[in-house]
């Protein structure tokens, strides 16, 4: 008998594990996915023309709200759960609903959907969102390209916006992010690496990706998202670490998965959590994760005149899924708002406009500094009202991207950058070399 099955996800794992395990079999019966974490991925419909044969109508997409009455309507057989970054207690609360409403639940297996590479492969991954992993891709990509190696990055999935445009997406320079309409979700994530130099690869069918990095790079460096696992294959599988949230690595799906799979273990951050934090993340490693090497960091914080914020009252912008997904209060702008002497802090919330404010109502536990969100035209120009409506002497934004040149802002402005540092031997790039000389991989042996 076939199985209908429904797909949870957020625009991202769930179209890969569509592509990969339930696409052209024909056990399974895809009756729709459902979305949950981005505002207003749902109501759409995965297209026709990337659903393949069995799915002439393509299939729709949901809101996560709707899922009890999705099974009982459809007498649904199989609930496949796909997306990260959620508490183990919350997937088997989700587990229960599904249960509960007579479908299986399922998990799948971290390396059952791992693409296989003829080159090189680096994963850069997380256990949470926000614990640095960017910064660390660009230092992974930097690596590389110091020993001569032709790098591509492949970054996880971002696919909010027209999905039969976003098959496989090419970024290498900024006219290309004005072109595929990106986010500003998309921006911080790719432009960092195409100001570096660095091609970027993102989109839907990550076969199809593959086969396009593969053409031009000697490594393909894997981007992870949220505290996903990755969707290659890795030869060395680096898993970053925030001490701020101690403990958090055996705590969330999947990053307690990709912890267990590390072989390099970045504990990042060190230079401003305290001393117990870092050790309880290290202990955690050492009892879990025992074979993984690890490298402490830190997130060190770039100003251009630092001293504008002293005495002054600052609005901080933050890196929205940082605030949102990855459950901080605060981040590298609140660090440099305390660091450089600001007056006060200045909460955002009182001025909120439209989805700013629901954000906000959504997140209660986001402190008094404002997310950059950016999921659509309509949230960025709230973003800028919200912006703009703020009683304060400077704005200091903290997010990957140069936000002012997206939004326009009607005070003065600071940026706060941060990159990958070294905190002390063993470094990132010597261990990243033996890694990748201890499994003796080379483009010949892979073939």
């Amino acid at each position: 008998m076939v199985e209908k099955v429904i797909i949870m996800g957020a625009a991202g794992r769930d179209f890969h594990n569509f592509n990969v395990y339930f696409k052209d079999n024909p056990r399974y019966k895809v009756i729709g996915f459902t979305a949950a974490q981005i505002p207003d991925i749902e109501g759409r419909l995965y297209p026709p023309e990337l659903a393949g044969g069995f799915y002439p109508e393509g299939i729709p997409i949901y809101s996560e709200d709707q899922l009890a009455d999705l099974i009982c309507e459809h007498k649904v057989d199989l609930v496949a759960f796909s997306y990260s970054d959620i508490l183990h207690t919350d997937v088997m609360h989700k587990a229960s609903l599904a249960m509960a409403n007579g479908a299986d639940f399922i998990l799948i297996g971290a390396t059952y959907t791992m693409l296989k590479s003829h080159k090189t492969v680096v994963a850069v991954c997380a256990v949470r969102t926000g614990c640095g992993k960017s910064q660390t891709t660009r230092q992974v990509c930097r690596i590389m390209q110091e020993q001569g190696k032709n790098v591509v990055a492949v970054r996880h999935p971002m696919p909010y916006g027209d999905l039969s445009r976003q098959v496989v997406q090419r970024f290498s320079s900024y006219e290309d992010f004005e072109s595929q309409q990106c986010t500003i979700e998309e921006r911080e994530e790719y432009e960092p690496l195409v100001s570096q130099g660095i091609v970027v690869y993102a989109g839907i069918d990550y076969g199809k990706i593959l086969k396009a990095a593969e053409e031009e790079a000697d490594v393909i460096v894997w981007d992870g998202g949220k505290n996903d696992t990755p969707f290659y294959y890795p030869d060395v599988h680096i898993v970053v670490f925030d001490p701020h949230r101690a403990g958090h690595e055996l705590l969330y799906y999947p990053g307690e998965t990709n912890m267990l799979m590390a072989n390099i273990a970045v504990i990042n951050k060190v230079d401003s959590a305290e001393g117990q934090q870092i050790k309880i993340v290290r202990d955690n490693i050492e009892k879990y994760a025992p074979k993984a090497k690890i490298v402490l960091a830190e997130s060190a914080l770039l100003l251009d005149n630092p001293e504008q914020i002293k005495g002054k009252r600052v609005l901080v912008v933050e890196d929205g899924p940082t605030l949102t997904h990855g459950g901080m209060s605060f981040g590298a702008g609140i660090i440099a708002a305390k660091m450089h002497g600001a007056k006060r802090i200045v909460d955002p919330r009182p001025y909120a406009v439209g989805t700013i404010e629901k954000t906000f109502r959504k997140y209660p536990d986001v402190g008094p500094v404002l997310p950059a969100m950016g999921y659509s035209k309509k949230q960025i120009q709230d973003l800028a009202a919200t912006i703009n409506q703020v009683e304060c002497d400077l704005v200091l934004y903290a997010t990957p991207i140069d936000l002012v040149k997206l939004v326009s802002i009607n005070k003065p402005t600071l940026r706060v950058r941060y990159e990958y540092k070294d905190h002390n031997d063993p470094v990132l790039a010597d261990v990243l070399w033996e890694c990748l000389e201890k499994l003796k991989v080379t483009d010949d042996e892979k073939k």
